[in-house]
């Protein structure tokens, strides 16, 4: 009986197509907040998970409403952001299943060091955001449909204040990074979350200072989801939940805690550790 010899470029191409395929299906794509790519939590985290499971996260960092929007439309696995109340009617919505709270820090108001209308000793962010309309103090606003944004305007309507189109209320449609550069550059207040602040002020070289943290409406809480494969089904949803479960799990919560920065201030807290 003769052997079919194959010959070897053949076997070669075969073996390159066999990678791809195994390439292509263990890679998924993550919408998440500009917080936790800003923060180099992901930089940290993922290398974990990937050396565990062989998946590797595309991470699309972007505003929370527009990753909501993006895992809406089916062009992300997973969702993983920090806006509570738009996640759970996203859920109730149908577009997302499996939602899970994985970990949190706080809001904080940073402005310029010598704090020029005097927040510091302000308890509640209210009262400072009061303080910052009556003084027509200029204040930088991300204007993005982001968690942080959506904080921002749940303040402001506490205030009774509309600081829409005021001359010192500046949206500027941007990430957190880039707000507080542009808040450092015009010695204005803004919102921003902790995680940011701690792993950007000194690479960024921001001459400002928090002037108000520890109200508990500044909680800051971040959850995951899944895309709804009954709405996309080309989603790679098994990959996706395996992502969901690891970030919940005890090392995935781990990983978490032990990210710092490099002044070993802790960036999140893992809520189910």
């Amino acid at each position: 009986m003769k052997l079919c010899r194959i010959p070897l470029f053949v076997l070669l191409l075969l073996s390159t197509m066999a990678a791809s395929t195994v390439y292509a299906e263990t890679r998924i794509r993550c919408a998440s907040t500009t917080s936790t790519q800003n923060s180099g939590l992901f930089d940290y985290i993922l290398p974990v998970f990937e050396k565990k499971t062989g998946i590797k996260v595309d991470v699309i960092g972007v505003g929370t409403g527009a990753a909501i929007e993006i895992g809406k439309r089916g062009d992300a696995d997973v969702v993983f952001v920090h806006a509570k109340e738009q996640e759970i009617k996203a859920v109730e919505g149908g577009w997302f299943v499996n939602r899970h709270d994985v970990m949190y820090n706080d809001f904080i108001i940073i402005g310029p060091s010598d704090d020029p209308i005097q927040i510091k000793g302000t308890r509640f962010a209210v009262e400072a955001f009061r303080k910052i309309a009556e003084s027509a103090s200029l204040f930088v606003s991300r204007g993005d449909k982001s968690g942080t944004h959506t904080k921002e305007l749940s303040i402001w309507q506490k205030t009774g204040i509309d600081p829409k189109d005021k001359k010192w209320y500046l949206e500027i449609g941007q990430g957190m990074e880039k707000a507080q550069r542009i808040a450092n550059e015009k010695r204005a207040y803004t919102l921003t979350d902790r995680g940011t602040w701690l792993a950007t002020k000194d690479k960024d070289k921001l001459e400002m200072a928090i002037v108000l943290e520890g109200d508990p409406l500044l909680f800051n809480q971040y959850g995951v989801m899944a895309v709804n494969p009954e709405k996309h089904s080309h989603v790679k949803y098994k990959e996706a939940m395996e992502f969901v479960n690891w970030l919940v799990s005890k090392e995935g919560q781990e990983a978490i805690a032990s990210f710092k920065d490099k002044n070993g201030n802790q960036l999140f807290i893992p809520l189910n550790n």
